[in-house]
């Protein structure tokens, strides 16, 4: 029997997946309003108060002009392509990226990054990873617990596939919160569990707060299954202190939890008092074994001081799991055959970067820490420009590649946002975007506490565009806060 009423279409809102209705991804929202802005510009360049769209709504560096590193690229070149490695003219390369090529091909079978791999991704770059893994953290890590993904996005959701099994399950996540964890437990059908990061205490994530929203799902019926930690935070640019580590994998072991380790801006980090620490390496310095705790730590190529959003690859590492479970695990990798062969080469690289006496070494820390020290200052020059302005109040971005401002919205601007049937603060990041060019996100896409308004803006536009974003974004903040005064 038809789904579709006689004369109607086959596929309407009405008759598509309920889950995908629900599903809602905030970071990319509003893209044809950025289309049609784009055609019109090039169109009539003069018909809009702004000649070019600054897109600060989305973590996407190499699209904003960040170079992508040298020796990465010169790997990928020759493993793609490896009669280059024949040509006299490759020796202009550097040395270490054409033996590195040569190692990298050896361990795959038949040398063709063109061909499938196993759907766990190749044992020899799972292997340099967790070698990675292992040197960073000073603890055994096997590449037999590495997952390498498009990404880390089909990982997470490779994760939410597993653990929700209906509406009655649920995960506790960060709110403000990075919209993938939210569209995906929609998508699966499950239930998202809040819990609200403090932003008077520079985001701080409190255990008594995880402890009150478990309590409170449980109550109503709900089995909570996994916690998301986002660190370094992402939109909030936090970063957490080693202590507030070691409660949290405590709440974990104590509550039955599996732990979903968010890490993909490990790399990212701004402030000289803090630190990257992995929630593996904290549990393992407290004693905690594979038998103790559920834990899945997730990376990606894409951020860091690499940059690499369009290549797709990423990694989890699972541990913590019985055999059983991951050969479950597996089969549902299997179902997507593999991820893509030059993604995997470079998340093996990213763990393993060039080392002191190695010829590229120098020029690839000219690039990396040029890459972060840059990242440092425009974090900062934006977040002062922010706090300079009335009614916006801002964070410091200790990492990740955001800021996450508050905005104190007169009551007259938040009655026309009403009118218009809007949220206060995607109303005002509209008028924003048609008055300067310049996109950022409402903080409504994250989450925020009720009747709080926010908008999160990537540090990302090249340095040499910070000081014209800020004139930009002041004149306007302005002329908005003059034309709402209550």
């Amino acid at each position: 029997m038809s789904t579709a009423a006689a004369g109607a279409a086959p596929v309407s809102l009405d008759t598509i997946n309920p889950k995908v209705l629900k599903c809602e991804y905030a970071v990319r929202g509003e893209i044809v309003t950025h289309a049609q802005l784009q055609q019109e510009l090039q169109k009539n360049p003069d018909s809009l108060p702004f000649d070019e769209i600054l897109y600060c709504n989305i973590g996407n560096p190499q699209s904003l002009g960040q170079q992508p590193v040298t020796f990465f690229r010169e790997v990928l070149s020759l493993c793609d392509h490896p009669a280059l490695l024949d040509k006299s003219e490759t020796h202009a390369l550097y040395s270490d990226a054409i033996e590195r090529a040569w190692q990298i091909l050896d361990k795959i079978p038949g040398r063709a990054t063109g061909a499938y791999s196993h759907s766990q991704g190749i044992k020899g770059l799972r292997d340099e990873i967790a070698a990675g893994i292992a040197a960073r953290d000073g603890f055994h890590a096997s590449g037999d617990n590495i997952f390498l993904t498009d990404g880390a996005s089909p990982a997470v959701h490779m994760m939410m596939q597993l653990l929700i099994r209906s509406e009655n399950d649920g995960i506790l996540c960060p709110i403000p919160q990075y919209p993938l964890y939210s569209a995906s437990i929609a998508l699966h059908g499950g239930s998202l569990v809040p819990y609200f990061l403090d932003e008077e205490t520079g985001w701080g994530l409190e255990v008594d707060e995880l402890k009150k929203q478990l309590e409170e799902a449980q109550s109503k019926g709900i089995t909570v299954r996994a916690l998301v930690v986002i660190n370094p935070g992402n939109p909030t640019g936090q970063v957490l202190a080693e202590e507030n580590q070691k409660k949290i994998v405590e709440f974990c072991k104590n509550e039955g939890l599996v732990l979903l380790a968010d890490e993909v801006y490990q790399e990212n980090i701004y402030v000289e008092d803090k630190k990257f620490h992995s929630f593996k390496k904290i549990a393992r310095s407290m004693g905690y074994t594979d038998d103790d705790l559920p834990l899945v730590s997730f990376q990606s190529v894409s951020k860091g001081y690499y940059g690499e959003c369009g290549k797709r690859g990423g990694y989890m590492e699972v541990t913590g799991f019985s055999a059983d479970v991951r050969e479950q695990i597996y089969k549902v990798a299997s179902v997507n055959l593999c991820s893509n062969v030059s993604g995997q080469i470079l998340a093996s690289l990213i763990m393993n970067p060039p080392k002191a006496g190695d010829e590229s070494y120098e020029s690839f820390m000219v690039e990396k820490d040029g890459i972060l020290s840059s990242l440092a200052r425009r974090a900062k020059a934006l977040e002062e420009a922010f706090n300079s302005l009335e009614g916006i109040t801002c964070n410091k971005a200790e990492g990740a590649m955001y800021l996450f401002p508050r905005i104190y919205l007169p009551q007259k601007a938040i009655g026309a946002a009403q009118a218009a049937g809007t949220a206060p603060d995607a109303y005002y990041a509209r008028r924003l975007l048609e008055a300067t060019g310049i996109v950022v996100v409402p903080g409504s896409g994250f989450g925020q506490v009720p009747g709080t308004w926010h908008f999160r803006c990537t540090i990302l536009p090249q340095e040499d565009k910070i000081p014209a974003i800020i004139s930009k974004f002041k004149e306007f903040h302005e002329k908005f806060m003059d034309e709402f005064r209550d």
